[in-house]
C-alpha cells in the first residue's frame, strides 16, 4: 500500500504592483544581502547530493522572501511511502526565485538524525538582486494573458466540433471598421479592447473575426496575430480529430503560419510567436525546423515549459524512428543532445522515454554500463516500469550480480509480469 503526504506551505500573497513600481531613487542599491537558514529531512529516495541541493534551495527561497520580495506561490513537498521506503519530491511553482540570487555564501552546514532519518541544516548569506527578479516578474506578467488563452484553447476542444462544420460552409466575411485617425495610441487602445473581447469568447468564428479587427486597428500589434494563429491551429486540430483529409485544413494551417511569421517579423523575441511557428512546422511534418523554433524559444526564455515539452517529444520521436531504421549512432546523437542539455532535475520524469530508448541503443552498441545507468534512472522515476526492471535484471545477471537481478525480478513479478515470475528461482 502506498501512502502520499502533501505538505503545502501557505501562499505568500504578491506585492507585485509595489515591486514593479520600485525605482532606483527609492533604494541605495538594487541588491540586498540577507542571512537565512533552512533544514530538510532526507527521504529514502534522496541522494546526499540531492538532499543538500534541496536544503540550499529552501534557504535561497527564504532569503528572497526576507529581502522583501513576496511572491504568490506555493512550495509543495510530496512524500511517498511504498514498501517501507519513502521518497520525497519538492517543486517550486514559481521558478524566478533563481533569478534573484546572484551570490550565495554558506555560513554553516550540518547533519543530524531525527527518527533515524538524516536532517540537513544550512545557513547562508545570499545576495538578492531585486532588479533581476523584477524583470522576470514583469516578463511573466506580460505573457500571462497569452498563456491563459493557450490553455483556454485546449479546454475548448470538445465544445467546438459543431462550429468547425459551420466554418467550413460559411467563409468569414469582412467587417467594416471605423478607425480613429487621431494617432496610433488611440487605435492601439481600441485594438487592445477588441482583443480582450476575443480572448473571452469561445466561438471560433467570433474569435478569428475579432482578432482580425484588432489587427486592422493596429497592424503593428503582435498579440492579435498570435491569438488568431492559435485559433487557426485549434481548427486544424479539430479537423484532424475528425479524421479529415489534410487538404481540408490546409488553408487554416497556411493562415496560422502567415500569422506567426508576421508576429516574428514584428517582434523577433516574442516566445509565443516562436512556439506557434514550431507548432505549425510540426503539423507540416518538418521536425528539424520545428525543433529549431522551440530551441529559439528556450534561448529567449529558459522557463518556457511548453517549448521544452514539445522539444522533448520531437527529439524522442526522431530518435525512435532512427532506431527503428537501425541508425544507432544518429539515434544516440539525437538523444545525447536532448539529455545532455542543461536542465533542472525536475525535468527528468519528462525524459523517461528518452532514457529508456537510449538504454536500448546502448545495448545495441555493446555499452552495458551506460544502459544500466539509464535503466536505473527510468526505474527511479517510475518504480512500476516492468520493462525497465526486467531489462536491468538481465544486465545484472550478465554481470553476475544475482542478488540485484533477483530483487528486480521479484518487483516485476509482483507487478504482474509472468515472464519475470518464470525467471525467479
Amino acid at each position: 500500500m502506498e501512502l502520499y503526504r502533501r505538505l503545502s506551505y501557505p501562499s505568500l500573497f504578491a506585492l507585485l504592483p509595489a515591486l514593479l513600481l520600485w525605482e532606483p531613487s527609492a533604494f541605495s542599491a538594487s541588491s540586498k544581502t540577507v542571512i537565512a537558514d533552512s533544514q530538510y529531512v532526507m527521504a529514502d529516495g534522496d541522494t546526499l547530493a540531492g538532499a543538500e541541493e534541496k536544503v540550499l534551495q529552501r534557504a535561497q527561497r527564504k532569503a528572497v522572501e526576507e529581502a522583501g520580495v513576496y511572491l504568490e506561490s506555493t512550495f509543495h513537498d510530496v512524500e511517498k511511502e511504498s514498501g517501507g521506503r519513502s521518497t520525497q519530491v519538492s517543486s517550486l511553482e514559481i521558478r524566478t526565485i533563481a533569478a534573484a540570487i546572484t551570490e550565495t555564501e554558506i555560513l554553516e552546514s550540518s547533519r543530524s538524525f531525527e527518527r533515524d532519518r538524516p536532517v540537513f541544516f544550512i545557513r547562508i548569506r545570499a545576495t538578492v538582486d531585486i532588479d533581476s527578479l523584477t524583470d522576470a516578474i514583469r516578463r511573466l506578467q506580460s505573457e500571462q494573458q497569452l498563456a491563459q488563452h493557450f490553455r483556454q484553447l485546449q479546454r475548448e476542444n470538445h465544445q467546438l466540433r459543431s462550429q468547425l462544420k459551420e466554418l467550413q460552409h460559411q467563409p468569414i466575411g469582412v467587417r467594416m471598421l471605423a478607425i480613429n485617425p487621431n494617432g496610433k495610441s488611440a487605435s492601439h487602445q481600441q485594438a487592445r479592447t477588441v482583443l480582450e473581447t476575443a480572448l473571452h469568447t469561445s466561438n471560433l468564428r467570433d474569435k478569428i473575426q475579432l482578432s482580425t479587427d484588432a489587427t486592422t486597428l493596429d497592424d503593428h500589434y503582435v498579440d492579435p496575430l498570435i491569438v488568431r494563429g492559435q485559433t487557426y491551429l485549434q481548427l486544424v486540430s479539430l479537423a484532424f480529430s475528425q479524421q479529415a483529409q489534410s487538404s481540408e485544413y490546409k488553408d487554416y494551417l497556411n493562415k496560422a503560419k502567415t500569422d506567426f511569421e508576421r508576429a516574428i517579423a514584428l517582434d523577433a523575441k516574442n516566445v509565443w510567436a516562436w512556439i506557434g511557428k514550431g507548432d505549425v512546422l510540426v503539423w507540416l511534418k518538418q521536425p528539424d525546423e520545428a525543433a529549431a523554433a522551440y530551441e529559439q524559444v528556450l534561448e529567449l526564455d529558459p522557463f518556457a515549459d511548453i517549448a521544452r515539452q514539445h522539444l522533448i517529444s520531437l527529439s524522442t520521436t526522431k530518435a525512435r524512428h532512427q532506431a527503428d531504421s537501425k541508425q544507432w549512432h544518429p539515434a544516440l546523437a539525437t538523444l545525447q543532445k536532448l539529455l545532455n542539455a542543461p536542465t533542472h532535475e525536475s525535468w527528468i520524469p519528462y525524459h523517461k522515454e528518452a532514457y529508456a530508448l537510449r538504454s536500448k541503443i546502448y545495448l545495441k552498441l555493446n555499452q552495458p554500463e551506460q544502459a544500466l545507468a539509464d535503466l536505473s534512472i527510468v526505474i527511479q522515476v517510475d518504480p512500476t516500469n516492468v520493462a525497465a526492471l526486467t531489462a536491468r535484471a538481465k544486465l545484472y545477471r550478465k554481470q553476475l550480480q544475482g542478488e540485484l537481478a533477483k530483487e528486480d525480478l521479484e518487483r516485476a513479478c509482483a507487478l504482474g509480469s509472468i515472464q519475470a515470475c518464470k525467471q525467479l528461482p
